[in-house]
């Protein structure tokens, strides 16, 4: 019941302040790699790149990819995100991204699938992706809208990455009557990677009607097969950790995530590799 009233209390006061618009599209980078790391993700270069910054999936193995994943937030169904993609590899054009998403219950649901492409252009990896963006609202009908996103990531040193993404460049709205937009957001971060087995990553990510967010966050690795994660957020404060597991052909991740005042959220991820012998 505690949980419950907390939860009404968040939305109203976003209401009230004019923020909803910032959350009204499920935007929040996706898979438990980036969960366990605060979501400081803009770098990484995993098939999730799909989704976290379409940038970066130039620098991702030349082989074909399938992946899913499941995110519980705060032990309710209304929260809850299921994702699916696949990264095809081409000789001419650069890496093909497809992504697939399933947000919210039935008040209140959102969908969207995007496909993207991504090269390697010497140093730097650059990216662009067009979703098809749905919102269902009970007693309010559907609308749907098209989003555009762009990235690229950049090997600044050996062993220091940058990365930037751009989500819904065009500011599109809600619907064609409506004055609310679906999130801009703009987020920026560097990679160090002092070794295969570690990364320290920080990023920071504004959207334009909310304060800055600052994410950091570090992996380390052991025989490259078994990976542990941790990570930090500010606005609001969460506290993140995170397991991996990589076998030869196939990698499985978990998550959780502590808001202060709302609670536990759990990430469930799993990437097969196809071309893998």
């Amino acid at each position: 019941m505690v949980k419950w009233i907390l939860i009404a209390f968040f939305f109203s006061f976003r209401i009230t302040w004019n923020a909803w618009p910032q959350n009204s599209m499920d935007h929040y980078p996706k898979g438990a790699i980036s969960m366990g790391m605060g979501n400081a993700s803009v770098t990484l270069s995993d098939p999730w790149a799909v989704f976290n910054n379409i940038g970066a999936l130039g620098k991702a193995e030349e082989t074909i990819q399938a992946f899913a994943g499941y995110d519980h937030r705060l032990g309710l169904n209304e929260l809850t995100t299921v994702s699916t993609g696949l990264v095809i590899p081409t000789k001419k054009i650069g890496n093909l991204g497809i992504g697939i998403s399933n947000f919210g219950g039935t008040l209140f649901n959102q969908q969207q699938i995007g496909l993207g492409i991504a090269n390697q252009l010497g140093l730097a990896s650059l990216g662009l992706k067009i979703s098809y963006f749905q919102t269902n609202i009970e007693g309010f009908g559907r609308t749907a809208r098209p989003v555009i996103e762009l990235g690229g990531t950049a090997e600044l040193l050996p062993g220091l990455f940058f990365g930037a993404h751009a989500n819904n460049l065009t500011r599109a709205a809600i619907s064609q009557a409506s004055n609310d937009y679906l999130p801009t957001t703009v987020k920026a971060g560097i990679s160090y990677r002092p070794s295969e087995n570690l990364l320290v990553n920080f990023e920071s990510e504004k959207e334009l009607l909310s304060p800055a967010q600052f994410k950091a966050g570090v992996a380390y690795s052991f025989q490259q097969k078994l990976w542990a994660r941790t990570g930090i957020n500010t606005r609001p404060n969460n506290l993140f950790f995170g397991i991996g597991f990589k076998p030869r052909r196939y990698q499985i991740d978990y998550a959780m995530s502590r808001n202060f005042l709302l609670g536990f959220t759990h990430h469930f991820s799993f990437t097969y590799n196809l071309s893998a012998p």
